[in-house]
Protein backbone atom coordinates (compact mmCIF):
# COMPACT_ATOMS: atom_id res chain seq x y z
CA UNK A 1 0.00 0.00 0.00
CA UNK A 2 1.33 3.15 -1.13
CA UNK A 3 2.15 6.32 1.79
CA UNK A 4 -1.01 8.41 0.08
CA UNK A 5 -3.40 5.03 0.24
CA UNK A 6 -2.30 4.40 3.73
CA UNK A 7 -3.08 8.67 4.66
CA UNK A 8 -6.65 7.96 2.98
CA UNK A 9 -7.09 4.98 5.20
CA UNK A 10 -6.27 6.19 8.18
CA UNK A 11 -8.51 9.29 7.25
CA UNK A 12 -11.21 6.93 7.44
CA UNK A 13 -10.61 5.12 9.56
CA UNK A 14 -10.85 8.62 11.99
CA UNK A 15 -13.93 9.53 10.51
CA UNK A 16 -15.63 6.17 11.68
CA UNK A 17 -14.14 7.16 14.69
CA UNK A 18 -15.54 10.46 14.89
CA UNK A 19 -19.13 8.92 14.08
CA UNK A 20 -18.42 6.55 16.77
CA UNK A 21 -17.99 9.40 19.46
CA UNK A 22 -20.99 11.60 18.53
CA UNK A 23 -23.23 8.78 17.81
CA UNK A 24 -23.09 5.49 20.30
CA UNK A 25 -20.71 7.35 23.17
CA UNK A 26 -22.91 10.57 23.26
CA UNK A 27 -19.04 12.46 24.08
CA UNK A 28 -19.49 16.61 24.28
CA UNK A 29 -17.87 17.84 20.92
CA UNK A 30 -15.07 19.49 23.09
CA UNK A 31 -14.21 16.30 23.50
CA UNK A 32 -14.63 14.37 20.43
CA UNK A 33 -12.48 17.24 18.65
CA UNK A 34 -9.62 16.60 21.84
CA UNK A 35 -9.80 12.53 21.34
CA UNK A 36 -9.59 13.00 17.32
CA UNK A 37 -6.92 15.05 17.81
CA UNK A 38 -4.68 12.99 20.31
CA UNK A 39 -5.73 10.03 17.96
CA UNK A 40 -4.25 12.03 15.14
CA UNK A 41 -1.05 12.74 17.04
CA UNK A 42 -0.53 9.32 17.29
CA UNK A 43 -0.75 7.90 13.69
CA UNK A 44 1.74 11.36 12.86
CA UNK A 45 3.95 9.46 15.12
CA UNK A 46 3.53 6.32 13.62
CA UNK A 47 4.37 7.77 10.27
CA UNK A 48 7.65 9.58 11.92
CA UNK A 49 8.78 5.91 12.89
CA UNK A 50 7.23 3.54 9.99
CA UNK A 51 4.83 1.83 11.74
CA UNK A 52 1.45 1.28 9.74
CA UNK A 53 -1.76 1.15 11.82
CA UNK A 54 -2.15 -2.65 12.02
CA UNK A 55 1.27 -2.45 12.92
CA UNK A 56 0.83 -0.24 16.52
CA UNK A 57 1.65 -1.88 19.51
CA UNK A 58 1.88 -0.99 22.99
CA UNK A 59 5.73 -0.60 22.27
CA UNK A 60 4.76 2.07 19.55
CA UNK A 61 2.06 3.52 22.01
CA UNK A 62 4.56 4.67 24.97
CA UNK A 63 7.16 5.48 22.82
CA UNK A 64 4.45 7.75 21.39
CA UNK A 65 3.43 8.87 24.96
CA UNK A 66 7.61 8.77 25.95
CA UNK A 67 7.88 11.78 22.70
CA UNK A 68 5.16 13.89 24.21
CA UNK A 69 6.41 13.83 27.67
CA UNK A 70 9.43 15.34 26.03
CA UNK A 71 8.61 17.95 25.19
CA UNK A 72 6.77 19.57 28.38
CA UNK A 73 3.25 17.82 28.10
CA UNK A 74 1.30 18.35 31.26
CA UNK A 75 0.35 15.00 32.97
CA UNK A 76 -3.04 16.05 32.57
CA UNK A 77 -2.99 16.14 28.74
CA UNK A 78 -0.80 12.93 29.15
CA UNK A 79 -3.94 11.59 30.96
CA UNK A 80 -6.38 12.58 28.23
CA UNK A 81 -4.32 11.20 25.62
CA UNK A 82 -4.13 7.93 27.40
CA UNK A 83 -8.20 7.78 28.05
CA UNK A 84 -8.49 8.71 24.07
CA UNK A 85 -6.23 5.93 22.80
CA UNK A 86 -7.88 3.14 25.24
CA UNK A 87 -10.82 4.29 23.99
CA UNK A 88 -10.14 4.35 20.29
CA UNK A 89 -7.67 1.16 20.56
CA UNK A 90 -10.99 -0.93 22.06
CA UNK A 91 -12.97 0.65 19.19
CA UNK A 92 -10.45 0.02 16.49
CA UNK A 93 -9.79 -3.91 17.59
CA UNK A 94 -13.79 -4.28 17.39
CA UNK A 95 -14.04 -2.43 14.08
CA UNK A 96 -11.12 -4.84 12.71
CA UNK A 97 -8.49 -2.25 12.30
CA UNK A 98 -6.24 -3.22 14.59
CA UNK A 99 -4.95 -6.94 15.16
CA UNK A 100 -6.05 -6.74 19.31
CA UNK A 101 -6.94 -3.56 21.89
CA UNK A 102 -3.40 -3.11 21.94
CA UNK A 103 -4.20 0.29 24.04
CA UNK A 104 -5.87 -1.79 27.49
CA UNK A 105 -2.44 -2.56 28.84
CA UNK A 106 -1.58 1.38 28.35
CA UNK A 107 -1.64 3.34 32.34
CA UNK A 108 -2.38 6.77 32.69
CA UNK A 109 0.08 8.93 34.45
CA UNK A 110 -1.02 10.29 37.78
CA UNK A 111 -2.37 13.53 37.51
CA UNK A 112 -0.72 16.62 38.68
CA UNK A 113 -1.57 17.90 42.27
CA UNK A 114 -1.31 21.71 41.01
CA UNK A 115 -4.15 23.44 42.28
CA UNK A 116 -5.10 26.80 40.50
CA UNK A 117 -4.68 30.14 42.07
CA UNK A 118 -7.41 30.71 44.62
CA UNK A 119 -8.83 34.14 45.30
CA UNK A 120 -9.62 35.05 49.22
CA UNK A 121 -13.11 37.02 49.80
CA UNK A 122 -11.76 40.21 49.16
CA UNK A 123 -9.59 39.63 46.48
CA UNK A 124 -12.94 38.19 45.05
CA UNK A 125 -14.89 40.86 45.81
CA UNK A 126 -12.24 43.93 44.32
CA UNK A 127 -12.03 41.98 40.76
CA UNK A 128 -15.47 41.75 40.40
CA UNK A 129 -15.41 45.30 41.63
CA UNK A 130 -13.53 45.88 39.12
CA UNK A 131 -15.47 44.67 36.28
CA UNK A 132 -18.50 46.55 37.72
CA UNK A 133 -16.79 49.84 37.58
CA UNK A 134 -16.09 48.96 33.62
CA UNK A 135 -19.23 47.89 33.09
CA UNK A 136 -20.45 51.69 34.62
CA UNK A 137 -19.07 53.30 31.29
CA UNK A 138 -22.16 51.30 29.47
CA UNK A 139 -20.27 49.43 26.39
CA UNK A 140 -21.44 45.99 25.74
CA UNK A 141 -18.51 44.45 26.48
CA UNK A 142 -18.27 45.98 30.06
CA UNK A 143 -21.20 45.35 30.82
CA UNK A 144 -21.19 41.34 29.15
CA UNK A 145 -17.65 41.08 31.09
CA UNK A 146 -19.24 41.94 34.54
CA UNK A 147 -22.33 39.55 34.09
CA UNK A 148 -19.50 37.15 32.91
CA UNK A 149 -17.27 37.01 36.03
CA UNK A 150 -20.24 37.72 38.36
CA UNK A 151 -21.94 34.60 37.38
CA UNK A 152 -18.61 32.47 36.86
CA UNK A 153 -17.46 32.94 40.74
CA UNK A 154 -21.59 32.56 41.37
CA UNK A 155 -22.39 29.37 40.36
CA UNK A 156 -18.71 27.95 39.83
CA UNK A 157 -19.47 27.10 35.97
CA UNK A 158 -16.59 25.99 34.06
CA UNK A 159 -15.80 28.59 31.23
CA UNK A 160 -16.60 26.07 28.07
CA UNK A 161 -20.01 25.32 30.05
CA UNK A 162 -20.77 29.73 30.45
CA UNK A 163 -20.28 30.53 26.81
CA UNK A 164 -22.77 27.45 25.77
CA UNK A 165 -25.51 28.84 27.69
CA UNK A 166 -28.44 30.32 25.83
CA UNK A 167 -30.96 32.70 27.39
CA UNK A 168 -33.77 30.53 28.16
CA UNK A 169 -31.13 29.01 30.77
CA UNK A 170 -31.74 31.72 32.71
CA UNK A 171 -34.23 32.07 35.11
CA UNK A 172 -33.61 35.31 36.69
CA UNK A 173 -36.84 34.99 38.88
CA UNK A 174 -35.70 32.23 40.67
CA UNK A 175 -32.12 33.25 39.93
CA UNK A 176 -30.78 29.96 38.55
CA UNK A 177 -29.24 28.56 35.60
CA UNK A 178 -29.00 25.40 33.63
CA UNK A 179 -25.74 24.29 32.17
CA UNK A 180 -24.76 21.65 30.08
CA UNK A 181 -21.67 19.93 30.75
CA UNK A 182 -18.97 16.87 30.18
CA UNK A 183 -20.91 14.42 28.62
CA UNK A 184 -23.78 16.51 27.92
CA UNK A 185 -24.86 16.35 31.31
CA UNK A 186 -27.17 19.16 32.21
CA UNK A 187 -27.73 20.75 35.77
CA UNK A 188 -29.34 23.51 37.63
CA UNK A 189 -27.22 26.14 39.41
CA UNK A 190 -28.22 29.02 41.76
CA UNK A 191 -27.20 32.23 41.47
CA UNK A 192 -27.04 35.23 43.94
CA UNK A 193 -28.28 38.90 43.90
CA UNK A 194 -25.44 40.34 42.36
CA UNK A 195 -24.92 37.97 39.42
CA UNK A 196 -28.94 38.77 38.79
CA UNK A 197 -28.22 42.43 39.31
CA UNK A 198 -25.73 42.30 35.99
CA UNK A 199 -27.00 40.03 33.89
CA UNK A 200 -29.83 41.86 33.94
CA UNK A 201 -27.92 45.13 33.04
CA UNK A 202 -26.33 43.16 30.35
CA UNK A 203 -29.85 41.58 28.91
CA UNK A 204 -30.91 45.26 29.15
CA UNK A 205 -28.30 47.23 27.81
CA UNK A 206 -25.56 45.42 26.62
CA UNK A 207 -26.79 42.41 24.60
CA UNK A 208 -29.18 44.25 22.14
CA UNK A 209 -26.40 46.38 21.02
CA UNK A 210 -24.72 43.12 19.56
CA UNK A 211 -27.29 41.18 18.09
CA UNK A 212 -26.55 40.38 14.96
CA UNK A 213 -27.63 37.83 12.15
CA UNK A 214 -25.17 35.10 13.65
CA UNK A 215 -26.36 35.91 17.27
CA UNK A 216 -29.26 32.63 18.16
CA UNK A 217 -30.08 32.12 20.95
CA UNK A 218 -26.61 32.77 23.44
CA UNK A 219 -26.56 34.39 26.07
CA UNK A 220 -23.14 35.17 25.83
CA UNK A 221 -21.87 37.95 22.45
CA UNK A 222 -18.44 39.04 20.80
CA UNK A 223 -18.15 42.08 19.63
CA UNK A 224 -19.56 40.89 16.05
CA UNK A 225 -22.76 39.00 17.45
CA UNK A 226 -21.74 35.30 17.38
CA UNK A 227 -21.59 33.52 20.61
CA UNK A 228 -18.68 34.35 23.19
CA UNK A 229 -15.35 32.93 22.30
CA UNK A 230 -13.91 30.99 25.69
CA UNK A 231 -10.53 32.55 24.97
CA UNK A 232 -11.95 36.57 24.19
CA UNK A 233 -13.24 36.00 27.67
CA UNK A 234 -9.96 34.38 29.66
CA UNK A 235 -8.19 37.58 28.36
CA UNK A 236 -10.59 39.94 29.98
CA UNK A 237 -10.00 38.08 33.31
CA UNK A 238 -6.55 38.23 32.96
CA UNK A 239 -6.37 41.94 32.69
CA UNK A 240 -9.13 42.95 34.87
CA UNK A 241 -7.32 40.51 37.42
CA UNK A 242 -4.51 43.24 36.60
CA UNK A 243 -6.42 46.06 37.07
CA UNK A 244 -7.90 45.01 40.49
CA UNK A 245 -4.10 43.95 41.57
CA UNK A 246 -5.12 40.73 42.81
CA UNK A 247 -3.60 37.50 41.69
CA UNK A 248 -3.77 36.77 38.45
CA UNK A 249 -5.85 33.70 37.64
CA UNK A 250 -8.00 32.26 34.61
CA UNK A 251 -11.52 31.65 34.81
CA UNK A 252 -11.59 28.09 36.12
CA UNK A 253 -9.52 29.86 38.86
CA UNK A 254 -13.06 31.64 39.83
CA UNK A 255 -14.79 28.53 39.27
CA UNK A 256 -12.15 27.04 42.53
CA UNK A 257 -12.64 29.69 44.41
CA UNK A 258 -16.29 29.64 44.55
CA UNK A 259 -15.82 26.12 45.27
CA UNK A 260 -13.57 26.65 48.19
CA UNK A 261 -15.76 29.76 49.50
CA UNK A 262 -18.89 27.61 49.19
CA UNK A 263 -16.85 25.11 51.56
CA UNK A 264 -15.32 27.56 54.04
CA UNK A 265 -18.79 29.06 54.54
CA UNK A 266 -20.94 25.30 55.24
CA UNK A 267 -21.38 23.72 52.70
CA UNK A 268 -21.17 19.98 52.56
CA UNK A 269 -18.92 18.84 49.62
CA UNK A 270 -21.90 16.74 48.35
CA UNK A 271 -23.74 19.92 47.67
CA UNK A 272 -20.57 21.48 46.13
CA UNK A 273 -20.22 18.56 43.96
CA UNK A 274 -23.47 18.94 42.57
CA UNK A 275 -22.97 22.39 41.59
CA UNK A 276 -19.64 21.64 40.09
CA UNK A 277 -21.21 19.42 38.24
CA UNK A 278 -17.99 16.43 39.38
CA UNK A 279 -19.22 12.68 38.39
CA UNK A 280 -17.02 12.05 41.26
CA UNK A 281 -16.79 13.49 45.21
CA UNK A 282 -13.00 12.55 45.02
CA UNK A 283 -12.89 15.70 42.13
CA UNK A 284 -14.47 17.71 44.04
CA UNK A 285 -12.06 16.99 47.07
CA UNK A 286 -9.08 18.04 44.76
CA UNK A 287 -11.03 21.07 43.70
CA UNK A 288 -11.43 22.91 47.25
CA UNK A 289 -9.67 23.29 50.23
CA UNK A 290 -10.40 22.23 53.65
CA UNK A 291 -8.81 24.92 56.03
CA UNK A 292 -7.18 23.26 59.26
CA UNK A 293 -10.02 25.86 61.20
CA UNK A 294 -12.64 24.06 59.54
CA UNK A 295 -11.61 20.79 59.93
CA UNK A 296 -11.35 21.70 64.01
CA UNK A 297 -14.76 23.18 64.07
CA UNK A 298 -16.22 20.01 62.27
CA UNK A 299 -14.66 17.79 64.29
CA UNK A 300 -15.56 19.50 67.54
CA UNK A 301 -19.06 19.81 66.58
CA UNK A 302 -19.07 16.30 65.62
CA UNK A 303 -17.47 14.07 67.04
CA UNK A 304 -18.87 12.43 70.79
CA UNK A 305 -15.45 12.54 72.23
CA UNK A 306 -14.27 15.63 70.82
Amino acid sequence: MSTGEEREREDEVLDAFARHLDLQRNLSGHTVRAYLGDVASLLEHCREVGVRLHEVDITVLRGWLLAQQRRGMARSSLARRVAAVRTFSAWAARAGHLPADVGARLRSPRPDRHLPVVLDVPDAGRLLDAARERADEDEPAGLRDWAALELLYASGVRVSELVGIDIGDVDLAERTVRVTGKGDKQRVVPFGVPAGRALTAWLDRGRPRLVGPRTGRALFLGVRGGRLDPRTLRGQVHRLAAQAGVADLAPHGLRHSAATHLLAGGSDLRTVQEVLGHASLSTTQRYTHVTPERLRAAYTQAHPRA
